[in-house]
């Protein structure tokens, strides 16, 4: 399991293990700040490499590595 905090994602690089819309190399554009004060951190900005598309994804999401890695592989 990747070990990971939300606060130190931004700009972080990742890898699909498996092509998203044929895209493969992600980088963290965003950390969605939480509604209220004191909430934690629950969402991120995926904006992929060639593209420029963005996806909005749970940040715990980045732990699972059957899906992700890190690092531009």
């Amino acid at each position: 399991m990747n070990l990971l905090q939300p606060n130190k994602l931004l700009l972080s690089k990742w890898t699909a293990v498996t092509p998203i819309s044929k895209e493969k190399h992600f980088l963290v554009a965003q950390v969605i700040a939480p509604e209220h004060e004191g909430d934690k951190v629950e969402w991120i900005d995926l904006e992929a490499v060639h593209s420029k598309a963005t996806r909005r994804i749970e940040w715990r999401e980045l732990r699972d590595e059957t899906q992700w890695r890190r690092g531009w592989v």
